[in-house]
């Protein structure tokens, strides 16, 4: 076992140590009754312009058909993580430009109309606005100030609906690496769950092979999910981030996304997602 392999596993086992009662997603807990819910109800809530829904491809806001894609994605995502009892789940990418934050915006909507499971979605992709952006959200602080104790995230969050809350950054963040590598992480993401017991956790995270600020963070989730651009990202370069991701995490699946469906797949032609 090389010495990343080795650091990897001892982080882990320093995750598990610092947790004395570790949550598990099962099919059990995640009908479970909740308790409390003034915690939820107490944030903001999130208000998203209509018009914005097809101009940023937020297919999932509101169901139906053009949904599809992202409720197969979700049902599959789900039933990983039952099977393994994971609950913080990564998005991320080869390279910037695969559609990584209009997937994880889309997943958090579509997981949103289950009204029984209750979804953080925390944007950790600090150099830029990415969630806030695609949702034209506004405001003053980012996921970095809730890190450094700036913020608490009660102030910060927003709410959609009763069961899906975004953590988002309104502006970018100066050395993110150091930031999301640092033990105020571990420790703001453990306060978290144990504040609002959500049954998933995604984070939008910074691609693998534009700097090194995923690769310190990603050792504190369960697994993740790789996108990739249709006819953009090619092979080598999914290769090669699948194997970076593998050392530091569980895959869960690669994810072709902006791609064009035309065959009736789904009982119609699609667009590009």
């Amino acid at each position: 076992m090389d010495r990343l392999q080795v650091a990897i596993k001892k982080a882990r086992e320093e995750r598990a140590s610092r947790q004395s009662e570790p949550f598990v997603l099962t099919e059990d807990n995640l009908h479970a009754p909740r308790g409390n819910d003034v915690g939820w109800q107490s944030l903001s809530e999130l208000e998203v312009d209509q018009t914005l829904i097809s101009r940023n491809r937020l297919m999932a806001y509101s169901g139906g058909p053009d949904a599809t894609p992202y409720d197969m994605l979700r049902t599959k995502m789900l039933q990983q993580a039952l099977a393994n009892g994971w609950r913080r789940i990564a998005l991320t990418s080869p390279y910037s430009g695969c559609g990584k934050s209009t997937a994880a915006a889309n997943l958090a909507f579509s997981l949103g109309r289950q009204d029984d499971l209750r979804t953080i979605v925390i944007d950790f992709d600090m150099r830029r606005r990415g969630l806030a952006e695609i949702l034209r959200q506004t405001g003053r602080h980012s996921m970095a100030d809730v890190i450094r104790g700036k913020v608490p995230f009660h102030e910060h969050g927003r709410r959609h609906g009763d069961n899906v809350i975004f953590g988002l950054n309104y502006a970018p963040t100066r050395n993110p690496a150091e930031v999301l590598q640092s033990r105020k992480t571990i420790e703001m993401l453990e306060q978290l769950e144990a504040d609002y017991k959500p049954d998933v956790i995604l984070f939008d995270t910074p691609p693998l092979m534009a700097s090194d600020d995923s690769h310190g963070f990603l050792k504190n989730v369960d697994c993740a999910l790789l996108l990739a651009a249709a006819e953009e990202t090619s092979i080598d370069h999914i290769d090669v981030a699948e194997r970076q991701l593998a050392e530091l995490t569980n895959v869960m699946g690669i994810v072709l996304n902006k791609c064009r469906y035309i065959s009736g797949t789904f009982g119609y032609e699609y667009g590009s997602y």
